[in-house]
């Protein structure tokens, strides 16, 4: 979680001036915090953070506690391939994650019926990681989604239009379902050789081969 410190000061002729730091990780904001404090010159201290809410100091160290117990620190890949022959597609999700100051990763995959084409597959995988999360409980936080698919997730993030009806209704559906969880989502285009797992994933679908599995990471994932 990343905030930006708002810091109302007052000088030794009580003339008061608010200022504003970088967005930096919240456990850095509170150390810094308490090092204004002990200037003796804080009238108030706030931090906002990404999705404009502010929060006191008692309250953000409450809130940090509290999201030690919940999944944070997500990274989210995802991944679709669609088969003209058999007309299925299949779709893999892989989900980076702390917890409990430990580290893991979920996947996920499965088959779908009833899309027209490899990128629909793909649209579909975004949703379907978007469901997991879900699932998994995250909630008002960023999450980073990473996946070889350059026309998804331009469109996403408002980079490229969209004049396909079809795509239009998965890109509707899945924009409700973050603003719903509150997720501030990051995209970040990779080579499909950096997607390797969600890729497998996809692929052992459309072979009848179904995955769902948390595994505990070492301290570095």
């Amino acid at each position: 979680m990343n905030v930006v410190i708002q810091w109302k000061y007052v000088s030794p002729k009580k003339q008061e001036i608010v200022l504003t730091s970088d967005l930096l990780p919240a456990e850095k904001a509170l150390v810094l915090a308490d090092d204004f404090e002990k200037t003796g010159r804080v009238k108030e201290l706030l931090f906002i953070d990404e999705q404009n809410t502010s929060w006191t100091k008692k309250e953000l160290t409450k809130l940090l506690k509290e999201l030690e117990t919940e999944p944070h620190d997500i990274v989210a890949y995802f991944d679709g391939g669609f088969d003209k022959q058999t007309q299925k597609a299949g779709v893999g999700a892989v989900i980076y994650y702390k917890q409990n100051h430990r580290h893991y990763r979920l996947r996920a995959n499965q088959l779908l019926d009833e899309l027209e084409s490899n990128n629909e597959a793909e649209y579909a995988a975004f949703w379907f990681v978007v469901q997991k999360l879900e699932e998994l409980g995250v909630h008002h936080l960023p999450v980073t989604f990473r996946g070889d698919s350059q026309v998804v997730l331009n469109q996403l993030s408002g980079e490229w239009p969209c004049f396909e009806d079809n795509y239009n209704a998965w890109l509707d559906r899945i924009e409700e379902k973050l603003n719903e969880l509150g997720i501030k989502a990051i995209f970040e285009p990779i080579s499909r050789k950096q997607n390797i797992e969600a890729d497998k994933l996809a692929s052992q679908a459309l072979e009848n081969i179904f995955i769902t599995s948390t595994l505990e990471l070492n301290e570095k994932g």
